[in-house]
C-alpha cells in the first residue's frame, strides 16, 4: 500500500541526536518527500526542513547535578510539547536518543493514541538496564543502531528493528585524510592531535582542561626531528565562549587551531585523537582513527552511576568489540600524564595503529546497513498497522 508523506513529530536533545535525527529524516525525505517534521531539533534537522519549536540544546544537560538545575523547565516544555501534539495528532512521533526525556512523554501521546518510536535503544546492555520497562511502555516499535539489541528487547516484549548506524552509511569506508587535511590547512607531513572534550557545557568544564594539559606534556615531550605537532579542537555550536578561558589558563603559548563544529573533517585529518566517551568515539573508529578515551564528570555523578554498570568497557568501540580495543582513562585515571602517555603510544606504534583500523573497518562493514531505508521501512510498517 502507497503511504501518503506522513506529518512527523520528532525530539531530538544535543549534537548527537540533532545529527542522526538529520540523517533519518534525511532518508525520510527521500522516500516520502512531502513529509513535515516538528517538535525539538538542532541546526541539521533545521537544515533538512525540520520546524523547531524548541533548540534541541534545551535538552543539553548530563547526569543528576546538571539535570536538577534545569528539571523544571525540562519539564515545562515537555507538558507544553505535551499538550500541543496531542491537540495536532502526528502521525507519528519518533524520540531520537535523550531517554530521560522522551520516555515520558512517548508514554503520554502512546496512552492518548499515537504512534511512538524510539530511535537509539537506551544502553541497558551496559547500565540502568531497569529503563527497559520504561521503553516498553512508551514506545510502539524501536529502531536500534547496533546489531544485538532486537533480541535483547525481544525478551522484555519490545518490538525492534536493527537499522544499524546512520554514521556508518555517511562516513566513507577510506577516509579522505589529505583532502580534509588541504581544507583545514594543516600539512601532509604534520602529526595532528584532535582534542574532542564534548558537546556538553559540563563536559567541556570537567574533561577539556585534562585534555588541554595532556597536549601540553604531549607537547614538551615530542622530539623536534619528528617535524611539527599539531592540535585541533573542533568546537561543538556555542560552546567556544566557555573553552577559551579554559585553553588560556590550562594551556598558555600553545598554539591550537580550534573550528566551528567541522568534527569530521578533524578526525579524517588527524593522527590520533583524545575524545570524550560518546558518539564522538564510535566517529573516531568509523574514520579509524586511533583513540585515547576519556571521561570525568562531577564527582556526586560519578558516584551514582558507578555501580550501575554492567560492563567493564565505557567507550562504543570497546563495547562493539567487547574488548579494550582502545584505552579509556576515567575519573580519577584520566590524569594529563595518562591521556598524554596513551596518546604518545599510539604515534609510536604504527604498526599498532593499522591493525586497529582493519579491526574498525570490519566493524564499519557491520554497522553500513543503509540505515534510513531499513528505518523507513520500519516506520512505513508501523503506519500500515
Amino acid at each position: 500500500m502507497t503511504i501518503p508523506a506522513p506529518r512527523l513529530a520528532m525530539v531530538a536533545g544535543e549534537a548527537s541526536g540533532d545529527l542522526l535525527a538529520s540523517l533519518l529524516l534525511k532518508g525520510l525525505h527521500a522516500r516520502w518527500p512531502g513529509t513535515q517534521a516538528t517538535g525539538i531539533g538542532g541546526p541539521r534537522m533545521i537544515a533538512e526542513g525540520f520546524s523547531a519549536w524548541w533548540p534541541s540544546a534545551k535538552l543539553s544537560v548530563f547526569g543528576y547535578v546538571d539535570a536538577l538545575m534545569h528539571l523544571r523547565e525540562l519539564l515545562r516544555i515537555r507538558s507544553r510539547l505535551r499538550e500541543r501534539l496531542l491537540a495536532e495528532r502526528p502521525d507519528v512521533f519518533i524520540g531520537v536518543d535523550a531517554p530521560d526525556f522522551n520516555f515520558g512523554l512517548e508514554t503520554a501521546l502512546r496512552a492518548g493514541g499515537l504512534r511512538t518510536v524510539h530511535f537509539v535503544c537506551p544502553s541497558i546492555w551496559a547500565w540502568r538496564g531497569e529503563r527497559v520497562k520504561k521503553l516498553a511502555a512508551a514506545a510502539d516499535h524501536v529502531l536500534c543502531l547496533f546489531p544485538f539489541e532486537p533480541a535483547l528487547l525481544a525478551e522484555h516484549g519490545v518490538a525492534a528493528t536493527y537499522v544499524g548506524h546512520p554514521l556508518a552509511d555517511l562516513i566513507p569506508l577510506a577516509p579522505p585524510r589529505a583532502a580534509a587535511r588541504l581544507a583545514l590547512g594543516l600539512g601532509g607531513e604534520d602529526t595532528v592531535v584532535a582534542l574532542l572534550p564534548g558537546s556538553r557545557r559540563s563536559e567541556i568544564r570537567h574533561i577539556a582542561p585534562a585534555l588541554l594539559q595532556a597536549a601540553v606534556q604531549m607537547a614538551a615531550a615530542w622530539p623536534v626531528q619528528r617535524g611539527p605537532l599539531r592540535f585541533v579542537v573542533p568546537v561543538a555550536p556555542g560552546l567556544r565562549p566557555l573553552l577559551l578561558p579554559l585553553l588560556a589558563k590550562h594551556a598558555p603559548g600553545l598554539a591550537v587551531d580550534l573550528v566551528d563544529g567541522r568534527s569530521h573533517e578533524v578526525l579524517a585529518a588527524c593522527d590520533v585523537t583524545l575524545l570524550a566517551s560518546g558518539t564522538a568515539t564510535l566517529e573516531a573508529a568509523l574514520f579509524k582513527r586511533p583513540m585515547v578515551i576519556v571521561y570525568r564528570l562531577h564527582w556526586l555523578n560519578y558516584r551514582m552511576m558507578r555501580g550501575k554498570a554492567y560492563l567493564p568497557w565505557h567507550g562504543l568501540p570497546n563495547i562493539l568489540a567487547r574488548e579494550f580495543l582502545v584505552p579509556e582513562l576515567i575519573q580519577d585515571d584520566a590524569t594529563p600524564q595518562a591521556i598524554a602517555s596513551e596518546a604518545l603510544a599510539w604515534l609510536d606504534n604504527p604498526d599498532c595503529c593499522a591493525e586497529l583500523a582493519r579491526r574498525f573497518e570490519t566493524m564499519h562493514l557491520t554497522l553500513r546497513q543503509d540505515t534510513a531505508r531499513k528505518a523507513s521501512d520500519a516506520i512505513a510498517t508501523l503506519l500500515n498497522a
